[in-house]
């Protein structure tokens, strides 16, 4: 009986140096993610969740608002690609400026639930992020994670205000963003870290 083999740990240089194969490639702590293309209920979303998002945050003086893919490096074996990110304000030439961020925002997807809720989350709490959102399409949910308390300028009050317009979106039945005939808002929860 042979010994367990460790786990290979990736950089972030090794993923980049990957092949254009169409697919999500991103590492955390050393752990190689990878997920398919996101379906169009995802960006429907991320599309909202944008435009909404965006004269919130033009009028608070609150940064960048910014949709992947975009390579943000936070050490040698953290290369991730939050769907939609905030940063803290200052001119992005480079993706190395848009960090440290004010806000990251992932869609789950059945395939990126384990990493958005867990992996992705404890990296950037500690990277922290003042706030995660996990936008939960099924579950008609937006969980609002802090690391810590938000820091002044927080985008948190906007969480509301956009699960009411994801619901309003759901609403028009086509666009597809939820189930037709869903009824109600999203919640917006805050869950104990």
């Amino acid at each position: 009986m042979g010994m367990p083999q460790a786990a290979e740990v990736w950089t972030a240089e090794q993923v980049r140096a990957l092949p254009d194969d169409g697919l999500r490639h991103e590492v955390v702590d050393g752990e190689h993610l990878v997920t398919p293309a996101p379906r169009a209920p995802h960006q429907i979303a991320l599309s909202e969740l944008e435009a909404l998002l965006r004269p919130y945050v033009k009028e608070h003086g609150l940064g960048k608002i910014i949709r992947s893919p975009a390579d943000l490096e936070f050490d040698p074996h953290t290369l991730m690609q939050p769907d939609l990110f905030v940063t803290i304000g200052r001119r992005v030439k480079t993706w190395q400026d848009a960090l440290p961020l004010r806000l990251a925002v992932e869609v789950l997807s059945p395939s990126t639930a384990r990493a958005d809720r867990i992996v992705k989350r404890r990296r950037l709490q500690r990277a922290k992020v003042p706030e995660y959102w996990i936008v939960d399409l099924d579950a008609r949910l937006i969980e609002g994670l802090a690391a810590g308390r938000p820091a002044a300028g927080s985008v948190g009050g906007a969480a509301g205000v956009a699960a009411g317009v994801l619901a309003r979106a759901a609403g028009a039945g086509p666009a597809g963003l939820l189930p037709r005939g869903a009824r109600g808002g999203l919640k917006v929860s805050r869950p104990a870290s």
